[in-house]
């Protein structure tokens, strides 16, 4: 017991902190108290969910209508994968503006919390089985058949027969209660690389002295934004609980009918654009998977120490465009795959890989 609590306390209470970390560095408590709501609201939503292709669509309907405060858990499970999201970019994106890739071991594994945790969030959408889930999971998986002499075997393989059918629901439905708790494993490795040195600061400087503990400076504020998100997860939940639903997704899975425009959830839209941008099926499935690990690249690229103001300028300048350019693949990503969309998404992922290679070049060349 007095050991557990000697770890607790060098791993919470007493952690070394930079003094001087702002509310930025408050997303990494948060995106933990969402995979908590999603872990306890994903469990209990498992005990009434039917993973097969009869029943599957009226269990949705059946905990929305039939269970105790069935509708409010699955509105918290469905828009928590939204806030997950859209906290974990703003996490990512501040990881990338401070520098904090230089953490090698720390991004690694950041970055392949991300990868599980699409791979779930992909599974999970297509468990209600509604238009979208079902030709979602049709067209995602058969990006896999673009694999030079695999990919039709692998396609099969995943489908559990020559289309989307019961077995694929089955095994994702497996897979999507399984992921969350690997997701947890690698989390605490992540955890545990962040605290063999500490956090970053914002003026990237590995200053060992200017520390203070964790508790209760940091613990507050985490609290602040625990709060702040609870009022704003309550706010979404009450007021408008299907506001990132599609309106296709209310419709029972039909594979006789295609819906107009097939479209994944909106926090895949940037890839989802960079998909649809590259003419070629393998070149476009190769550049999907490199939106997200291209951010690998800039521990070994973007790994200079001298910070001069016009280095730092030049960075502010890039990751502004960066931000601006993956709101613009979210927005073309909705769009229909028709003229000028086309082009501008192409543009658009242009300048999104474009930051990964000309930025570090321009901050060698300004220092």
């Amino acid at each position: 017991m007095k050991k557990n609590f000697k770890i607790l306390n060098s791993f919470l209470i007493n952690l070394p902190t930079p003094s001087n970390i702002s509310y930025w560095w408050n997303f990494g408590s948060i995106l933990g108290l969402c995979l908590m709501t999603q872990l306890i609201s994903g469990i209990f939503l498992s005990m009434h969910y039917t993973p097969n292709i009869n029943n599957a669509f009226n269990s949705m309907i059946h905990i929305t209508r039939d269970t105790n405060f069935g509708w409010l858990l699955r509105v918290i499970h469905a828009n928590g994968a939204s806030m997950f999201f859209f906290f974990m970019f703003i996490h990512t994106g501040r990881g990338i503006y401070y520098g904090s890739y230089l953490k090698i071991k720390v991004w690694a594994s950041g970055t392949l919390i991300m990868l599980i945790l699409m791979a779930t969030a992909f599974l999970g959408y297509v468990l209600p089985w509604g238009q979208m889930s079902f030709w979602g999971a049709t067209v995602i998986t058969n990006l896999l058949s673009a694999i030079p002499y695999l990919g039709n075997t692998l396609v099969t393989w995943i489908w559990g027969g020559f289309s989307v059918e019961n077995p694929t629901l089955n095994r994702f439905f497996s897979f999507h209660f399984i992921l969350p708790f690997i997701l947890c494993v690698v989390i605490l490795f992540h955890l545990i690389f962040l605290h063999e040195k500490g956090s970053s600061n914002p003026l990237g400087l590995s200053n060992k002295i200017d520390k203070i503990s964790f508790h209760p400076y940091f613990s507050l504020k985490d609290l602040h934004g625990f709060m702040l998100l609870i009022l704003m997860f309550l706010l979404i939940n009450l007021k408008v609980p299907f506001l990132f639903n599609d309106p296709e997704n209310f419709t029972p899975a039909n594979p006789m009918v295609t819906p107009p425009h097939i479209q994944p959830e909106w926090y895949f839209l940037f890839a989802y654009a960079i998909l649809r941008s590259i003419p070629n099926k393998l070149g476009g499935v190769v550049a999907l998977f490199m939106s997200i690990i291209i951010i690998l690249t800039l521990p070994f690229s973007m790994n200079l120490k001298f910070k001069s103001s016009s280095m730092y300028l030049t960075k502010k300048i890039t990751f502004l465009i960066f931000c601006m350019t993956f709101i613009l693949l979210t927005w073309i990503g909705a769009k229909p795959v028709e003229p000028p969309f086309i082009l501008i998404g192409q543009l658009l992922t242009l300048v999104y890989f474009s930051f990964f290679m000309i930025n570090p070049l321009l901050c060698k060349l300004i220092k």
